[in-house]
């Protein structure tokens, strides 16, 4: 499970309000470009028009289909492998504060890295006064989840599975309610404590943590 949807950089969180009757806004610049898909979505966020009309739809990138790519955060399961040291090899959760508590080396910041470079990160500190040599590996055990509000059966929290969409997320919650408007969405990307809001067509990947909101028709 090394695959996922798009992450971007983001700015403060609307309130619920704003994201249930879909209030425009305007969009300030990601604070940094990243290459490849991710590069991409924070791109295509930077250059909606401001303000945002209702039903207007921001261009989102492919899934990535490196998982290297891809920037943990709280509610991310991993697999952390010390060859050799049984006592450390072992499952961790990312916890709220952003981090994996270890033996021997404590908590170790997670949020925001790749597995790589966490792995990295471990490994120095186990050097440091530990192990001569280690040798550590880091994957994803399972996703933080994604959440689902507004016009669907069963709106809540749901686990993730890799290159889900819109689409298959909606199904997911059961499908959508009678009143729930069948053809837009609002996706609200966070990282970082920071979040992005548009208006995507069904089709339209996900990636783990997001929310997305169902809203009304009103006719």
């Amino acid at each position: 499970m090394q695959t996922t949807g798009p992450v971007a950089v983001m700015q403060p969180r609307p309130d619920l309000d704003a994201m249930a009757y879909g209030q425009p806004y305007s969009a300030p610049q990601p604070v940094a470009v990243a290459d490849g898909a991710i590069g991409a979505l924070r791109n295509s966020f930077a250059a909606a028009p401001a303000p945002m009309p209702v039903g207007y739809a921001v261009p989102m990138a492919a899934p990535v289909r490196n998982g290297a790519s891809y920037h943990l955060d709280a509610g991310d399961r991993l697999r952390v492998v010390v060859y050799g040291q049984e006592g450390l090899t072992n499952s961790y959760s990312i916890d709220a504060g952003g981090s994996i508590t270890m033996p021997l080396i404590g908590a170790v910041p997670a949020r925001g890295r790749t597995t790589a470079g966490l792995a990295g990160e471990i490994a120095a500190r186990l050097r440091n006064g530990y192990i001569r040599e280690p040798s550590v590996a880091v994957e994803i055990e399972t996703y933080r989840p994604f959440f689902i509000l507004g016009e669907v059966l069963a709106p809540g929290q749901y686990p993730y599975v890799p290159n889900m969409t819109v689409e298959s997320a909606v199904a997911i919650a059961g499908g959508f309610s009678p009143r729930a408007k069948r053809d837009m969405v609002t996706v609200t990307h966070t990282e970082n404590g920071g979040a992005m809001r548009a208006v995507v067509p069904l089709g339209t990947p996900l990636a783990p943590g997001d929310t997305v909101f169902v809203g009304e028709r009103w006719f």
